[in-house]
């Protein structure tokens, strides 16, 4: 039956195996846009010493948090699917960095939960040295899988430390911003202030890794950084980052969130850019040859997409109901 309905030997339409790429990077995006920024305020958490701030802290991202690491498992879900020979060589090969994420997300998700459990002082600092290193170590090994993955390097090259660097940089750039739209004049300042050192520290992270790709061709990309999209994509990171540094010092935090978000969905796009057609570097492995069969991609298109459109309009209808700035302990419209 399923040969009748879905072609065998070709795809739905030609391109399939590139929209597929597509989808997989837009998940990439999806989850460093939206758990990135949950990764900085567990970061800034660090930087607050009272109880009464730092549950300010937790209050502006609590109801968003959970959902948001759902795109960490739609990435690894739509990448099996549509290239399984990727999923396996991310895993199997970058193992031990995977480990070490996947053990830093359940710390960073722990740390919260337990500090409740117990109105204990010291019981309460543990909690919290697992919440902000959780918020640390997460971004900073997802980073340098994707380093290793993009620019072919070894775990403690320049290239892979520079990416998970980067990464959490973009990520309290993201964490502070959304936390000065969110709450008060006091703490929206202070958070303006590590935003904006943040901001300066990822565009000169950036301009360090690309200058290392050039000047050592890392994973053949130092063409790519040079070409008319690759430099597009880093004059609009820097004015991103700049117009978001003006708009902080003027106080339009919502302007501000705008621009600190646009980072990086800007990095995610230079990532498919280095990635695209030689999807596993290391290998050589491009999307066509990395892709499943016509008829089990048709079949995942046809089952897959369907789902990837209602966990959209979830998300909409979350951040929708979420929306206003913190009033107290809870949101206004």
């Amino acid at each position: 039956m399923t040969e009748l309905l879905l072609p065998v030997d070709s795809y739905l339409v030609e391109p399939l195996p590139e929209i597929w790429f597509g989808l997989v990077m837009f998940a990439l995006t999806m989850y460093i846009v939206l758990d990135g920024f949950d990764f900085g305020i567990g970061m800034l958490y660090a930087t607050q010493d009272n109880d009464h701030d730092r549950e300010t802290l937790l209050s502006a991202f609590g109801p968003v948090w959970d959902a948001n690491e759902v795109w960490v498992i739609a990435f690894g879900t739509m990448t099996l699917a549509a290239f399984p020979d990727v999923y396996s060589r991310l895993l199997s090969e970058h193992y031990l960095l995977a480990l070490g994420f996947v053990l830093a997300l359940l710390f960073r998700g722990l740390g919260p939960e337990l500090r409740e459990q117990r109105d204990d002082e010291r019981w309460q600092r543990y909690c919290d040295y697992s919440f902000i290193g959780g918020s640390l170590f997460a971004p900073l090994l997802f980073g340098m899988i994707a380093g290793r993955w993009v620019f072919d390097a070894a775990t403690l090259s320049l290239p892979t430390l520079l990416t998970g660097i980067g990464l959490v940089a973009v990520s309290v750039v993201t964490g502070a911003a959304f936390l000065a739209a969110k709450t008060g004049p006091s703490l929206a300042g202070e958070m303006r202030d590590y935003g904006i050192i943040a901001t300066l520290a990822y565009l000169g992270g950036v301009v360090a890794l690309l200058a290392v790709v050039v000047v050592t061709d890392a994973g053949g990309h130092a063409g790519t950084v040079l070409s008319i999209p690759g430099a597009a994509i880093v004059v609009l990171s820097a004015g991103a980052g700049l117009g978001g540094i003006v708009l902080a010092g003027r106080g339009e935090y919502r302007a501000w969130l705008a621009t600190a978000l646009a980072l990086p969905v800007l990095l995610s796009l230079l990532v498919a850019l280095l990635l695209y057609p030689t999807i596993y570097p290391p290998t050589g492995l491009t999307v066509q040859e990395a892709v499943v069969s016509p008829l089990a991609l048709n079949l995942t298109t046809v089952l897959g997409v369907p789902v990837l459109f209602v966990v959209l309009w979830y998300f909409k209808f979350l951040y929708g109901v979420f929306s206003g700035p913190l009033e107290g302990e809870g949101y206004g419209a």
